[in-house]
């Protein structure tokens, strides 16, 4: 399973405008093929009366499997840019269909391979790229007299208190980063002087925009 990486916090669309063209851009994070190609047949259905609907995904914790479409412009002007502005910015899981409307004036080969693939960084910035970091839940089970002084030193770390459970003891519960879950452990033991119980609960990845 992987632990951190890069994607599309969801949809986002953009247009930008060049030599009279429009090029409309939308994004999506996707988890297979089936969703990229329904996503890119919807985008195509909305515009079915512009010049183009290019295309290009990657998809997969390997990226094995990425595609691009050139949708009747000149062979690799279009998909392939786009894609490879996805595999620039290390991104996973993301389809992008960038619209053209032509208008009247044409941009040449480098035209296009620059246009589309600004385009496609127009659409990055509109749908936002994250990092999935994956976290493990640890629950800390400490007796009523422990809960201040650990609750305190929780929220002074680096790591996240996410919920605290008043039962018979009290148990808390502490997102911490995979590769961190032992030095976690002996933080805590060491805190609580060996009178608590940490345990797993789960792993859920956590999402951090990127800037």
């Amino acid at each position: 399973m992987r632990e951190n990486y890069l994607t599309v916090k969801g949809y986002g669309e953009s247009e930008i405008v060049i030599s009279k063209s429009r090029f409309l851009t939308y994004i999506e994070r996707v988890e297979t093929e089936e969703d990229a190609i329904s996503f890119i047949d919807r985008i195509k259905k909305i515009h079915h009366n512009a010049t183009h609907n290019c295309s290009a995904y990657i998809i997969g914790e390997h990226d094995h499997i990425q595609k691009a479409n050139d949708d009747g412009e000149p062979s690799g002007t279009a998909g392939v840019p786009m894609l490879e502005v996805l595999k620039k910015q290390g991104l996973k899981d993301t389809v992008v269909v960038v619209t053209r409307y032509f208008g009247g004036i044409k941009l040449g080969g480098g035209g296009l391979i620059r246009a589309y693939g600004k385009a496609t960084t127009e659409g990055l910035l509109a749908a936002q790229v994250v990092e999935r970091k994956l976290h493990h839940f640890m629950n800390i089970a400490i007796d009523y007299t422990w809960l201040g002084k650990v609750e305190n030193e929780i929220r002074g770390s680096s790591y996240t208190l996410e919920e605290i459970r008043y039962l018979e003891g009290v148990e808390i519960i502490v997102s911490v980063l995979k590769e961190e879950e032992e030095k976690f452990r002996n933080w805590v033991t060491e805190m609580t002087n060996g009178q608590s119980t940490i345990s797993f609960e789960n792993a859920q990845f956590i999402e951090f925009v990127v800037k």
